[in-house]
């Protein structure tokens, strides 16, 4: 059942086209992955859909009595002023019900007939039960601790929290209320892995539609059950989750090189034969033949449309120096580092000890608050005065070099260029600068913006191009792929995949960390322990849910067959697709052949049965041409 339809929508910020013409339907049961680079316009067009920003074109259809409800990454659009967390409707039914509570209570003694206040009451109490009032606080509650937000239920004043706990709150808050829609923008921000993955869960069987903007890798591949990418101001579908959405771009960008490769061989051969056909003066083929020219330029065109637009995008390969020594010899070692803050007796974490070596992927995980970065700051030296209370020894080698960059990325001077910083931070020169900072996505005119002008993932972006150009031993990041695209973060993984020094790296990111880490330093309460995968840290956490864990890999397994057996019968289809591609193909090579054996004739023998013959293949080879696009782009 559709629920939103949209209708060529088109959006311009100044001379720049954000929407060029979207349209597509939302149905209930939907959850859809909107995804694309920063900038791309995902956030805009969720304004229009919300109805805070107006298209220059199109139309925005709510089906029936649809509700979309909204979460902005804006904390500043969230109005978090009442003194409870429950919506207006429902505290004004509850005014009312009191309302006439009372005055049945006071009709009552009085002796006078109530029947008609009775039954407004039902009709008030039925309403209230049908808007999920008299669960309403129980499932806040549940969505508040499952969101990692215990302790804030019950609360008179919200408007101490943290920007993190604002978000989950209005999170909770707008899941709860059960709109037909659910809108998120980017819902894992400030979330920890064990409120993502209860989200995950939460979404997943969500009775409306889901239609979020993330760049969680694991979150699509969780929940989705649709992909839809904007690039360039068009959108593509995808089927499946993440993982699904990669093979499927893949094989798409594959065929569809294929085909405007094959499109641009066959216009120049069509212009060889149109320039002859004039020369021999053959009007009337030469005028055929123009008409199929125009038709192969119209295809090629469309078919170029269709592949990706590349934007400027983060781009680069690490380059580390030569380092000397065994990969395998430890150039950090921690000893029973253990952490206190001032005027406490209670440890933030317990004593742990570990050793990195020179090479060596480690990864600190857990949940907000457990001390991850507190850990980071104590290995790296950035702990400053704030971290008085620490104990323990961290050993590092004195000719180790050691870069930092935490969440939130310092620049001494924000008045300079991108192209100044990184020159007065290392020995290069104006062409290898621009050229690098291009890989990094800062391209022509962008590598003079002011870093006072830049965004967070630009400013990210420019920190970690600074970073890896001085080329450190031991990198310790924070959360190095807050505020990237997936283009961005995939990137940076395969940089730090291949750097050859060592990497400490706290991370929420569990597709980053799958793919690079080799070991997890991961905190479960206050211990925090050694695993050789993310996988098996969250195992050792989730030990006490066992039996919840078989169900879901039921539930998984029965997901499994039924993918498998639809897969089944798309490779049957898509191998009829095939065959009959090669049908064509050979087809239209020997009518192409047969073709040129006619023109060679056009210049002296050629006979009325040889240009009737030469105009029957031409027809022919068109029908065949259009049948063959179909087919590829099905």
């Amino acid at each position: 059942m559709p629920l939103l339809t949209l209708n060529n929508i088109t959006m311009h910020y100044g001379p720049r086209l954000v929407l060029d013409g979207i349209s597509f339907r939302v149905n209930k049961g939907d959850r859809i992955a909107f995804i694309g680079d920063n900038g791309a316009g995902k956030t805009t067009l969720f304004k229009i859909i919300k109805g805070t920003l107006t298209p220059d074109a199109g139309e925005v259809i709510l089906h029936g009595n649809t509700i979309a409800g909204y979460l902005s990454q804006n904390m500043d659009e969230q109005d978090l002023s009442g003194a409870t967390l429950k919506p207006s409707y429902l505290v004004d039914l509850e005014l009312k019900i009191d309302d006439i509570s009372y005055k049945i209570s006071h009709a009552s003694e009085k002796h006078e007939d109530t029947s008609s206040l009775v039954e407004e009451l039902s009709k008030l109490q039925s309403h209230y039960e049908a808007a999920g009032g008299y669960d309403y606080e129980y499932r806040l509650k549940d969505a508040l601790a499952g969101l990692g937000l215990d302790d804030i239920h019950g609360r008179d004043d919200y408007s101490g929290l943290s920007g993190g706990e604002k978000m989950r709150v209005c999170l909770a808050r707008l899941i709860v209320d059960r709109p037909d829609i659910l809108l998120l923008d980017e819902p894992t921000n400030h979330l920890d892995m064990e409120a993502v993955e209860w989200l995950e869960k939460y979404l997943a069987s969500y009775g409306g539609a889901v239609f979020v903007i993330t760049h969680d890798r694991h979150f699509i591949d969780q929940v989705a059950t649709k992909v839809i990418e904007l690039d360039g101001g068009h959108i593509t579908e995808y089927k499946g989750g993440y993982t699904d959405y990669k093979e499927q771009k893949e094989h798409f960008i594959k065929s569809q090189s294929l085909v405007t490769k094959a499109l641009e061989e066959e216009l120049a051969h069509q212009l060889d034969v149109k320039q002859t056909m004039l020369s021999h003066r053959n009007i009337s083929g030469y005028h055929q033949r123009e008409k199929m020219v125009a038709k192969l330029e119209d295809k090629l065109e469309e078919a170029r449309s269709r592949l990706p637009s590349g934007y400027a995008k983060m781009s680069f390969t690490a380059q580390p120096l030569e380092r000397t020594g065994r990969s395998d010899r430890i150039i950090l070692q921690a000893k029973e580092l253990a952490m206190k803050f001032e005027d406490s007796d209670t440890n933030l974490f317990d004593p742990v000890s570990f050793e990195v070596t020179a090479d060596e992927k480690l990864f600190l995980a857990g949940p907000n608050g457990c001390g991850k970065t507190t850990l980071l700051k104590l290995l790296s030296g950035h702990a400053g005065d704030k971290l008085r209370g620490s104990s323990g020894t961290v050993l590092i080698g004195s000719a180790q070099s050691m870069g930092y960059m935490e969440q939130f990325v310092p620049f001494d001077d924000e008045e300079l260029t991108c192209f100044d910083e990184l020159v007065s931070r290392s020995d290069i020169g104006t062409t290898e600068a621009r050229t690098l900072l291009a890989r990094f996505g800062f391209k022509g005119e962008d590598a003079f913006k002011k870093i006072s002008m830049l965004s967070g993932g630009e400013r990210s972006r420019l920190y970690l191009c600074c970073l890896l150009r001085e080329n450190p031993d031991v990198l310790f990041l924070d959360e190095p792929t807050n505020h990237l695209d997936i283009n961005s973060r995939e990137i940076l993984e395969d940089a730090i995949k291949e750097y050859s020094g060592a990497v400490v790296c706290v991370s929420h990111d569990r597709f980053f960390i799958d793919k690079c880490a080799d070991r997890i330093l991961g905190f479960n309460g206050k211990k925090a322990s050694l695993y050789d995968s993310y996988y098996f840290y969250r195992k050792a956490v989730q030990n006490d849910t066992a039996a919840p864990a078989v169900t879901e890999e039921i539930r998984q397994e029965n997901e499994n067959t039924v993918r498998t057996a639809n897969r089944a019968q798309e490779r049957k289809e898509s191998a009829k697709r095939r065959q009959r591609i090669a049908d064509i193909e050979k087809e239209t090579t020997r009518l192409e052949a047969e073709q040129k054996e006619l023109e060679a004739k056009f210049g002296g023998s050629c006979s009325s049965d040889d240009l009737k013959r030469y105009e029957e293949n031409a027809s022919r080879l068109s029908a065949l041409y259009d049948e063959y696009f179909e087919l590829n782009e099905d």
